[in-house]
């Protein structure tokens, strides 16, 4: 353990090392503590930081074991269930919604959860916006469209969705948000916005997220086979989280409160895409076929041309280069 900024950090992951300094860049802290890890150790720091009072405790009947963080003015931190009731003291411009499982496998795990967040997340999340007069986004996703008839998809389009499926717990909690994120919209006149995300990638996700993307990679550099569902033939569009942040962030400040798509429209079949990661990790994995899941949709593509023309938006990063720099992070932690 250390606490001086000038040791040699006890780690060479590279990719730790990064997020060590843009996390500093961002909050800029007195001092970096590398530690082990431990239970003990954790709870040792945490004393030492509310005596210190960088630490505030919050209510222990509310919200038991959570803190706020008080070294950077600029920055509070909570530790929060927003279906429950959310409540922030002072003025708010935003409130941005990102709160859900979004990878299968966490959602069919915590399906009620799921919806929960979905329903009672955004309600608490609105009303939250409506209190303070803020802004409020909500992050959609391109699962509202289904098993799309309709290719590729314009935000017009209804969708073909199961609604007793096991993946309509996150495909419903996602409809019934933008539902009622339209209904404050109009009752209480909340200014809003949705954006619909298509397949998105990039460094920092999870090694066992479950998506395509972190797994086929991860299972490419351990030279593991690639399992595709189906004969693979369904079709994706991946975006790099770069292009998503952007397109964000010119969704809230623009005026437009409709629906916007946000994604990739090169589309791909899953059989191209395993071929296409073999050949950028150099792997000798063998593809593997499985059968395909209940409800997967055959195909996924982006009309973006809304995002062109109310936004100026369109992606920057080409699918390669995105996941050349994904594979580069993702073997940083081997």
């Amino acid at each position: 353990m250390s606490t001086d900024p000038a040791a040699k950090p006890p780690t060479d992951n590279q990719a730790l090392l990064q997020w060590v300094r843009e996390t500093a860049a961002l909050t800029k802290p007195d001092r970096i503590v590398w530690c082990d890890g431990t239970e003990e150790e954790k709870n040792r720091f945490t004393q030492e930081a509310v005596a210190q009072k960088i630490l505030e405790p919050l209510n222990a009947e509310k919200l038991p074991g959570c803190f706020l963080h008080r070294s950077n003015p600029n920055f509070e931190f909570v530790h929060h269930d927003i279906s429950n009731h959310i409540h922030v003291t002072g003025h708010l411009d935003w409130v941005l919604n990102f709160a859900s499982p979004a990878s299968p496998i966490d959602y069919l795990e915590f399906p009620i959860q799921t919806l929960k967040v979905g329903a009672l997340g955004t309600h608490n999340a609105l009303g939250l916006a409506k209190a303070k007069g803020a802004k409020f986004a909500l992050t959609s996703t391109s699962e509202v469209y289904g098993d799309p008839l309709v290719h590729p998809q314009q935000e017009d389009y209804w969708g073909n969705v199961n609604p007793n499926g096991p993946r309509s717990c996150y495909d419903e909690a996602k409809r019934f948000a933008e539902a009622i994120t339209y209904a404050y919209h109009r009752a209480h006149a909340v200014d809003v916005r949705v954006v619909r995300i298509f397949n998105t990638y990039g460094p920092r996700n999870r090694v066992n997220d479950g998506r395509v993307v972190p797994t086929f990679i991860n299972q490419a550099l351990r030279n593991e086979p690639l399992p595709v569902f189906g004969e693979g033939q369904q079709t994706r569009s991946f975006q790099y989280v770069d292009d998503l942040i952007e397109g964000i962030r010119r969704l809230m400040d623009s005026s437009f409160t409709k629906p916007v798509n946000i994604g990739n429209p090169t589309e791909m079949t899953i059989l191209e895409f395993a071929k296409l990661i073999l050949r950028l990790t150099g792997s000798q994995s063998e593809i593997i076929y499985k059968p395909l899941p209940q409800d997967d949709p055959k195909t996924r593509r982006p009309d973006i041309t809304r995002a062109k023309e109310v936004l100026g938006w369109e992606p920057r990063v080409p699918v390669e280069d995105g996941l050349k720099k994904t594979i580069d992070w993702y073997r940083s932690l081997l």
